[in-house]
């Protein structure tokens, strides 16, 4: 990266940017419109939700399967409305703006159909067990997809937060243009809020099928979250007094990522506390505090420092963990720009930290991710010219349905292309793989999905990350 031009950074950066777009568009469920950019896909599930008579069709499928799985959907949407809200300058300036809203609006026009009723949310389409036991493109699948719901006798407070925290999240993305969109979306925020609050419990006791792939640790995280989004986008003091009134603000975390959000209600905290527009108190302070103690972590400055390895990349966990290296990346961007907008910074265990260091930091995470790494390859699909050429992803790895359309049968998928050592066929632009492991090694095998798999949660904050530093 040192020998580019300044031109030629930004160039790269936004390059990346673009590509991380369009995967959200090779991860599209439903009817394709018509100014689709990825044409290897075709229009799959259209009877999703018939078995309910709810129209569940649309949305993003999970990962390398065909399934539907809202909670980390939910948790991918509220970190692309995210990106969206803190970049949206940069994004303008890279002319992806539109685009973000785009990939934005096909999860919450998704998010809203799955909840019909104030107390009933849609949370799954597809059998887990069945959709991995196949290996088919969406386009000609013909596993099961049974609809799961929560609702007042089967709650998931989990599941409902997060989903409150992606629709309040993604009205502030909307607002500036099409304010009846974004006016809807927090109507649908608060209900389900209001629901989340008065039926505790969590989502896979209600809906075992996810248990096996998303269990959720406890519902108290998405709760923090969903106020702090609904008190950002209505400006309530409602929402605030249940941040305040906590009596959990989660400690000092270890990771940010779809199952613990409680890193993303103590940045959004502590930033309230750094702008001084509302009443500072005790609590406040206690969620700034939490923020800031993983940030010093991750900046090797805490009493808990994240691994880092010898290659420079923060290493949180062995299943896809560039997926937590992204999420920690945008919570690095975006206080970074607190600290710059309120002249402040952060007092470690082991020194001090400016705003500069935390946006050094994610521009090094960046880096690793797309090349400066000792394998040398990019670890997004479609970047640079050694990137994975075999991601885990059923769809990429089969013939497109553009070619041929002889539908592939749920075995013959995994004798025929599964286990081919070639490429995959379609390239699957933009996506980010698991990654490395804690050595910087990376086999780039398909059947490895612990770091061969791409997931939208791990691509969504770098959506932000990219735009922060391009």
């Amino acid at each position: 990266m040192s020998s580019m031009t300044l031109g030629a950074v930004s160039r790269h950066y936004g390059e990346a940017l673009t590509k991380t777009l369009l995967y959200f568009e090779a991860q599209r469920s439903g009817k394709l419109p018509s100014n689709q950019r990825v044409n290897w896909r075709g229009d799959s599930a259209l009877r999703d939700g018939s078995d309910a008579h709810v129209d569940l069709t649309g949305g993003y499928y999970d990962a390398g399967d065909n399934m539907k799985f809202g909670f980390p959907l939910a948790f991918t949407t509220t970190m692309l409305a995210w990106s969206s809200v803190e970049m949206a300058s940069q994004l303008k300036a890279h002319k992806e703006h539109k685009n973000v809203l785009a990939a934005l609006k096909w999860a919450t026009d998704y998010l809203i159909k799955a909840h019909p009723e104030p107390n009933v949310l849609y949370g799954q389409v597809g059998d887990g067990n069945s959709d991995h036991a196949c290996w088919m493109r969406p386009e000609d699948m013909t596993t099961p997809r049974p609809s799961y719901r929560i609702d007042a006798q089967h709650p998931g407070a989990d599941l409902a937060g997060e989903t409150a925290a992606a629709m309040a999240a993604a009205s502030l993305a909307f607002a500036p243009y099409n304010a009846a969109y974004a006016k809807k979306l927090i109507s649908h925020a608060k209900d389900l809020f209001e629901f989340a609050k008065a039926h505790p419990g969590v989502y896979h006791s209600s809906i075992s099928n996810a248990g096996g792939f998303y269990a959720s640790s406890g519902y108290e995280d998405e709760l923090l979250w969903a106020a702090a989004w609904l008190h950002r986008a209505t400006k309530k003091q409602i929402y605030l007094n249940y941040l305040n009134e906590a009596s959990n603000t989660g400690g000092s975390r270890t990771v940010f990522a779809w199952d613990d959000k409680f890193v993303g209600a103590q940045v959004l905290m502590a930033k309230l506390a750094l702008e001084g527009k509302v009443k500072i108190n005790k609590k406040m302070e206690e969620y700034k505090s939490m923020a800031e103690q993983f940030i010093c972590n991750c900046a090797q400055k805490g009493s808990n420092n994240v691994k880092i390895t010898q290659g420079g990349l923060l290493w949180f966990l062995p299943w896809n963990n560039l997926q937590y290296t992204t999420a920690a990346s945008f919570v690095l961007s975006a206080y970074s720009k607190y600290l710059k907008a309120a002249n402040a910074s952060i007092k470690c265990h082991g020194g001090s930290l400016q705003a500069s260091d935390l946006r050094n930091l994610a521009r090094a995470q960046v880096d690793y991710i797309l090349g400066s790494n000792p394998k040398n390859m990019s670890y997004m699909v479609g970047f640079g010219t050694n990137y994975p050429k075999r991601p885990h992803h059923r769809g990429a790895s089969i013939v497109s349905i553009k070619k041929n359309r002889t539908a592939v049968e749920c075995n013959a998928g995994f004798n025929d292309w599964y286990h081919s050592p070639a490429p995959n066929p379609n390239v699957l632009t933009g996506a980010l793989v698991g990654g490395p492991d804690e050595n910087d090694a990376y086999g780039d095998e398909r059947t490895d999905f612990q770091h061969s798999e791409p997931v939208p949660a791990t691509v969504a904050p770098f959506v932000g990350v990219l735009a922060a530093i391009a």
